[in-house]
């Protein structure tokens, strides 16, 4: 089997070599410490393309590798950043050649390909589960919301701008569009949301019964059982993951009983959700088993 190496953009960058579907030696962290989401809202699109390029080149050595295979947060076409709402610098960055260009500078030329960051988790969650022959779908909770498939296919699949409210007063997704489902899941809107709270304590408030935070919590597992159930019903039912720095807030049961609500024709019922905690190898193996099919097609 070859060896690619993944990389896996979303609050930190994460880099890995990967044969075999796992991962390979050490995984490579930027930045190692601190608050790894400020640093890339800071940081031009050059200099994270140059990163990331730096990471790889010190995993790889003098190593041969077949593919690089990146995940990004956006709608990622022809190797174009065409737009990303929580990282808004790199929108229309020429991510892929970039990258080609830094790797070619050591003389040697490896093929990049950029998919959408939480396609890259669905394909390492295929990979690590064995199911790459099955259709999978994750729901990726951060800064912001991702919906990642697997196979991958040419589409947009931005799922975390779902319309799930027709209320025009919500207005808090970070694209600026109306009634998100990231407007109520994502961590950036419900600090908009929250001016006196952060995510965290919104959550861990309604625990303790604190009727406001109770019912933003209900309306966000409604919003993510609506986008699911649209999902079932353009794309058929199966199992759907959900992970992510923030997958914790989700009460899968709840989460079930109303996805089951909201899908009656028979032939559509039967998904179920699992929860599974945010890791890095996951987006790291995608990135690079996608990269690797997409090389070998080509």
């Amino acid at each position: 089997m070859s060896r690619n190496a993944g990389v896996s953009v979303v609050e930190h960058v994460a880099a890995g070599l990967v044969e075999n579907n796992q991962v390979s030696g050490p995984i490579k962290i930027f930045p190692e410490k601190g608050d790894a989401h400020d640093a890339l809202l800071s940081m031009p699109a050059d200099a994270i393309a140059d990163k990331i390029a730096e990471l790889v080149s010190s995993l790889a050595g003098k190593e041969r590798i077949a593919a690089v295979g990146v995940g990004f947060p956006g709608i990622i076409r022809d190797g174009v950043v065409e737009e990303s709402p929580n990282l808004q610098q790199i929108k229309g960055f020429r991510l892929q050649s970039a990258l080609e260009n830094a790797l070619s500078a050591g003389g040697s030329r490896i093929p990049v390909r950029i998919y959408n960051d939480a396609d890259a988790t669905a394909a390492g969650i295929a990979a690590t589960r064995g199911v790459l022959h099955k259709l999978n779908r994750v729901w990726t909770l951060g800064n912001g919301v991702g919906f990642g498939r697997y196979p991958w296919a040419t589409g947009t699949w931005e799922g975390g701008h779902s319309v799930v409210s027709l209320d025009p007063k919500e207005h808090f997704c970070g694209c600026g569009g109306r009634g998100h489902l990231e407007g109520f899941l994502g961590y950036r809107a419900i600090r908009m949301r929250f001016l006196d709270l952060e995510p965290e304590e919104v959550f861990a408030n309604a625990k303790t019964g604190d009727q406001r935070c109770v019912e933003f919590v209900v309306r966000c597992h409604r919003a993510l059982a609506a986008a699911t159930a649209t999902s079932i019903h353009m794309d058929g039912p199966g199992t759907f993951y959900l992970t992510g720095p923030h997958a914790d807030w989700i009460d899968i049961g709840v989460l079930d009983r109303l996805i089951h609500e909201m899908v009656k024709m028979s032939p559509l019922q039967g998904s179920r959700v699992e929860l599974i905690p945010a890791n890095d190898e996951l987006g790291v193996i995608g990135a690079a088993v996608n990269a690797s099919r997409a090389t070998a097609a080509a």
